[in-house]
């Protein structure tokens, strides 16, 4: 009786630890066999692009274009290439002369450079040496007098050594056996009143300055109205005025009016230098 309980202890003990034992095994198996966290790499976030820059405009398209490039009038076979042009007020040689000779269309600038150690005297003498320089850019033929033969437009670009364009616009009648000027005048640098197109309409010269209210006054362009500020390379407005020749000399007509480039369906300014001169005339 005592061998068969002893037996059964023994039976026993061995299922508990055998059980023991595949309850450990299980535990373990588990832990082995469950699938290790997989690394992810972070989504890349795409970067922005850049913008590109605007090209910049060609700011002498309508001036450079093929209309009014013949005439059939005597003065379309004349070589403004190689010829002497007065200088404008404001642009005559330091020495006082004022006129400049082309030669196959242009003409150097001629510089003299100034130091603080040079003697007044010196320094006179270079400063009276300096001239400016030109540059033969095109001549358009159309009648703007009413005389039904085509007058010359010449336009011709100052060389300051720089990226400054302003140019010389030299109005020729046919008198004789040569050209007669009967209006020249300078315009300004791109933005600030640069030339953009010289056209005839109605049998008046149309001529479109950049820049807010910008038009020639007798031989000069006027200057910047309050406001007017922009880069030089990309205006953003233009302006037209229309002139007529009265036997003498040429008269504006109408009114100055200011278009904007950047909104084609925007209504013109009218006279728009004399509203921001005067508030009070914007409110009548």
């Amino acid at each position: 009786m005592l061998l068969m309980k002893l037996r059964q202890i023994t039976r026993l003990t061995f299922l508990l630890a055998a059980m023991a034992f595949w309850g450990c095994s299980e535990r373990v198996e588990t832990v082995q066999t469950s699938a290790p966290p997989v690394a992810t790499s972070p989504t890349p976030v795409a970067e922005p692009s850049p913008t590109p820059s605007p090209a910049v405009p060609n700011l002498r398209a309508a001036l450079l274009d093929e209309r009014f490039r013949s005439t059939t009038s005597p003065i379309g076979n004349f070589d403004f290439r190689n010829f002497t042009y007065e200088l404008p007020r404001g642009w005559q040689n330091p020495d006082g002369t004022a006129e400049i000779t082309l030669s196959n269309g242009k003409i150097a600038p001629v510089s003299r450079q100034i130091s603080e150690n040079m003697a007044d005297e010196e320094k006179a003498a270079a400063k009276s040496q300096r001239r400016i320089g030109m540059s033969y850019v095109i001549a358009k033929y159309f009648d703007v007098t009413g005389d039904g033969e085509d007058e010359a437009i010449v336009v011709l670009k100052v060389e300051t050594g720089g990226s400054a364009i302003p140019q010389l616009v030299y109005v020729f009648s046919w008198k004789g056996n040569g050209p007669e000027l009967i209006w020249p005048f300078r315009t300004g640098d791109r933005a600030d009143g640069g030339l953009k197109d010289l056209r005839p309409e109605n049998g008046e010269l149309v001529v479109e300055l950049y820049g807010q209210d910008r038009f020639i006054l007798g031989q000069t362009e006027t200057g910047k109205i309050t406001g007017d500020e922009e880069q030089l390379c990309c205006p953003t407005s233009f302006t037209r005025t229309r002139y007529k020749w009265n036997g003498n000399t040429f008269l504006m007509q109408g009114k100055r009016l200011t278009y904007s480039m950047t909104d084609s369906t925007a209504r013109p300014l009218e006279n728009y230098g004399d509203i921001v001169n005067n508030p009070a005339k914007s409110k009548k």
